[in-house]
């Protein structure tokens, strides 16, 4: 069988329609459609089938599908096993990440790749729900992913899923506030407080759901936002306290901010690095992935006078 034909079969099983592969693939729907009916011709079975205006795979289908997985990482053994001879990590690697995680770990990653010379890598910022991210790697080597819980949250025998750093999250206070001068902070103590919350569905809801039962009060939101910019602009501005990363939060409102240790509930997110198994192979992308290895734990490093002492 055709290992193109086979590759937009995969593609179909992952993006589920015809159109989104035309779109990831810069082909023609009817195009697709063609190379489809082809890949059909050569199995001897039907792989699709209607299902009202569209379609989906059949069990043979899926099959295949999930057989064109495995060859492609075949594939890429194989070239890596080439670029390993050379020693020779070229090429271009794309690259997407959450803001915070591109502040903190980018600059990092890229200077320590551009000492390998050869390899380009493009990166660009996405911050979707948490549910969000594995969808990405159907267009990105590589994804930069965080959660509440650790990084086997993401296993999927389609997705290889490797844990990079644990980030504690603190809360963050407007200078003067009555709270600024404690150590750390419990639940109880944040009872009565205005807060600058996030959407429906981003991972800092748990913390602050777990904030709030272990108080045991409702929760006063006075804004939600997605960007920490805005949400650090406005407990800058005396507006609420909120629950920010400890290792990015405050840099552009320097004494404007204080961050404190949160006890009593688990305030942390797991930042780890998504990607389907075939480019996790190439020696390019291992290559990105170790340079982000090593930041994140320089980055830790320089920030564990700043972790909540051990319980």
């Amino acid at each position: 069988m055709d290992v193109g034909r086979l590759n937009l079969l995969r593609e179909l099983a992952e993006r589920g329609s015809i159109t989104e592969v035309a779109k990831a693939t810069h082909r023609t729907a009817s195009g697709i459609s063609q190379q489809l009916r082809k890949l059909e011709s050569e199995a001897g079975l039907p792989l699709t089938e209607k299902v009202g205006r569209g379609i989906a795979l059949t069990d043979a289908g899926r099959a295949l599908a999930r057989s064109a997985t495995d060859v492609a990482i075949a594939l890429e053994k194989a070239e890596a096993v080439w670029d390993e001879f050379r020693n020779d990590p070229t090429g271009t690697v794309s690259l997407a990440t959450f803001p915070t995680a591109g502040q903190m770990l980018l600059p990092g990653m890229l200077k320590r790749v551009a000492e390998t010379g050869g390899l380009t890598v493009h990166c660009s910022d996405r911050d979707p729900e948490s549910e969000g991210f594995p969808a990405l790697t159907s267009d990105f080597d590589i994804v930069l992913a965080h959660s509440p819980k650790p990084a086997a949250f993401w296993n999927d025998k389609n997705l290889l899923a490797i844990p990079l750093m644990t980030e504690p999250l603190d809360i963050a206070l407007p200078p003067g506030h009555r709270l600024a001068d404690k150590e750390f902070l419990v639940p109880s103590d944040l009872i009565g407080e205005q807060w600058i919350g996030v959407p429906w569905g981003y991972p800092f809801e748990r913390t602050l759901n777990d904030i709030f039962e272990a108080a045991g009060v409702p929760v006063n939101f006075f804004q939600r936002f997605g960007d920490t910019r805005v949400t650090e602009a406005l407990v800058a501005a005396g507006l609420g306290v909120a629950v920010l990363p400890c290792y990015t939060a405050a840099g552009a409102y320097p004494g404007r901010i204080v961050l404190k240790n949160l006890q009593g509930v688990v305030a942390e997110r797991h930042i780890a690095i998504l990607m389907r198994p075939d480019r996790a192979e190439r020696l390019a992308v291992r290559t990105v992935v170790d340079a982000l290895r090593a930041e994140a734990a320089a980055v830790v490093e320089a920030n564990k006078h700043r972790n909540p002492p051990a319980a």
